[in-house]
């Protein structure tokens, strides 16, 4: 076990680290004194520190620009046995991106995304389990997993438990088809997208506004401008008006490419049935 330095035992206030760090934080006076405390302690094998304990130090050093000293303070606490959680590694992504370093930021991100999508699949286990033994989970359950899915673009995750909600007895309504058309959007699907929003009209689900803007914005992100234009002509069909979020995905990207004029006369010829003209590719 490693020495305690002469001179730093922790006085009465501060029986564990979690105390101290937390009056490092609430108080200025002497703030680097007592961090020095702080790390001798977390190095001391005798004091129960916890992931959130490391956490804190490494935002300090964050704060102050020390990268080295975050990760070895990371370093050092993963040789402990405790994992990353999310807390830490958004302040280390915060800690890269106040540097400009960014490709350590996109890694760590990377990482981040890993780690949720583990805590996903732990949830969706607890609800098998649940169903397994007749204990059904509510609706807000189920949504909640599915919205975690589609923030962070796991199609695949978002349509099994989208499934699941139906297997449940839970209807499907327009915001939760909004939820998973995000999620297809997100992961640059935009044919899986249009395919969900086709059957929301089949199941008779009258699509909202959002979520005519999330398929084109599926398309946009694919840049597929003949499709979005034959998405256009379908819902001019279905008479299906656009409204506001969706006139504005579409203005950003006409406008972006500079096509606004074409778009508006091949609709507009589409419309008086004159027009079987299509937009080369952009």
């Amino acid at each position: 076990m490693q020495a305690r330095a002469p001179g730093f035992l922790l006085s009465a206030p501060y029986m564990n680290i979690s105390s101290l760090l937390a009056d490092m934080f609430q108080s200025p006076g002497l703030f680097h004194q007592k961090k020095k405390v702080a790390e001798i302690a977390l190095l001391e094998e005798s004091f129960e520190a916890n992931v959130r304990d490391y956490t804190k130090i490494i935002h300090f050093y964050g704060m102050n620009n020390q990268l080295e000293q975050a990760e070895r303070t990371r370093l050092v606490m993963e040789e402990r046995g405790f994992v990353s959680d999310q807390v830490t590694l958004t302040a280390m992504i915060h800690m890269y991106s106040k540097a400009g370093n960014l490709t350590l930021a996109e890694e760590t991100f990377e990482e981040l995304k890993l780690l949720e999508l583990e805590c996903l699949k732990k949830g969706e286990m607890i609800i098998r389990e649940m169903d397994a033994q007749d204990i059904r989970a509510g609706s807000e359950v189920y949504k909640a997993l599915l919205r975690a899915y589609s923030i962070v673009g796991d199609a695949d995750g978002a349509q099994r438990v989208f499934d699941e909600i139906q297997l449940a007895g839970i209807p499907p309504d327009d915001r939760t088809c909004a939820v998973l058309l995000n999620a297809y959007g997100m992961a640059g699907q935009s044919q899986n997208a249009y395919a969900t929003f086709e059957n929301m009209l089949r199941a008779g689900i009258e699509p909202s506004d959002k979520c005519v803007a999330l398929v084109l914005a599926a398309y946009e992100k694919e840049n597929k401008l003949n499709q979005a234009l034959d998405f256009l002509i379908g819902l001019e069909r279905e008479k299906i008006i656009i409204g506001k979020e969706a006139s504005e995905v579409l203005a950003g990207w006409f406008g972006r490419l500079g096509v606004v004029k074409e778009v508006e006369l091949v609709l507009r010829e589409y419309a008086a049935g004159k027009s079987k003209v299509m937009l080369g590719k952009i």
